[in-house]
């Protein structure tokens, strides 16, 4: 069994192929919702597309028939392996102790619904390099609450921290969404040739973002929004098509059998066998090079998203995720 993710076109109806069932939904449109569809299962809708011809639909299936539920500011779906989880924070003057609450919320419903282990999050944080009230930066605001909901559920260690993405969008406020497995315990790695995200200096802000690189599940390697960050400090500031391939090459060495075998695990992998992959573009007009240079990364014929939303530091100008699948992800 397990989890898997397609992409379809806004107007298509979620229907999952034969033997799978549709766990849950993410929508990159015009506006932000939470919301239990008609057929049942719960969407989370984001403002990160300008028009109908830009949104695109996500959709996460699973093998047995999911459960679902929407209270308030928390929607979730499981089916016995696996836990959808997804919040929505409407814009707040500061985000530090509503992010915490919500954030512990969803930890403490994934321990009660028995879901122990999380292995990705994707976080949405609209004016992500904006100011809240107090003058602080929306991301840095935003990490605090993040990192007081991870040490007041586990603890002030790092081990648990899965694969993340924290990424503007064209709107206020902040969702998320987390996976996370009943049995599956994932193996969450870095890359040696960057500093771990929660192991950052203070000059990023009041606390560290508590995220890992890549987390590994069954053979599924999620990996996590990736910039043009090496050590800890932005290289190539200004130049979008130097960022690029930076951002490339640190997805090549975390996937690389060098960095894995390095950390335990025995697999290695290329560029061209990620899939699923959100390309966040800070500057509209900045696109175009970009996707000429995943184009040459990647191959031709896979399917790259392309987002025009800011990324978390104001000197990025892109970043890149995706998945790269295991044996198991087309049945």
């Amino acid at each position: 069994m397990t989890i898997r993710a397609d992409i379809t076109p806004i107007g298509q109806i979620p229907v999952a192929q034969e033997g799978r069932h549709v766990l849950a939904t993410v929508t990159f449109a015009a506006a932000a919702a939470l919301t239990l569809t008609e057929h049942g299962h719960p969407d989370l809708a984001i403002p990160m597309a300008a028009g109908q011809e830009e949104a695109f639909r996500e959709v996460w299936t699973v093998t047995e028939r999911p459960r679902a539920a929407v209270h308030d500011d928390l929607a979730h779906a499981h089916d016995g392996t696996y836990l959808f989880i997804a919040g929505l924070l409407p814009e707040q003057d500061v985000y530090t102790s509503p992010v915490q609450a919500l954030y512990e919320k969803a930890f403490a419903l994934a321990d009660d619904l028995g879901y122990a282990h999380i292995f990705r999050m994707w976080n949405f944080v609209g004016d992500i390099i904006g100011s809240n009230a107090e003058g602080m930066e929306v991301y840095q605001d935003f990490v605090r609450g993040r990192a007081q909901a991870f040490e007041a559920h586990k603890g002030h260690g790092t081990a648990h921290m899965p694969a993340a993405t924290g990424i503007g969008t064209q709107g206020r406020g902040i969702a998320f969404v987390l996976l996370a497995s009943r049995h599956e315990v994932p193996r969450h790695l870095e890359n040696l040739k960057q500093t771990p995200a929660y192991h950052y200096p203070h000059q990023y802000g009041p606390k560290p973002p508590s995220f890992a690189r890549a987390t590994r599940l069954g053979d599924t390697l999620y990996v996590s929004g990736t910039a043009a960050i090496l050590g800890h400090e932005t290289v190539h500031k200004g130049d979008v098509e130097r960022q690029s391939r930076v951002t490339l090459d640190n997805i090549a060495h975390l996937i690389s059998r060098e960095n894995l075998t390095a950390q335990g695990v025995e697999a290695g992998h290329e560029l061209k066998e990620l899939r699923r992959i959100k390309v966040y573009v800070r500057h509209d007009s900045d696109i175009p090079a970009v996707r000429a240079t995943c184009e040459e990364a990647f191959g031709a014929g896979v399917e790259v998203k392309y987002l025009n939303v800011a990324v978390c530091r104001d000197d990025l100008l892109v970043e890149i995720e995706g998945i790269v699948p295991g044996a198991g992800w087309n049945r």
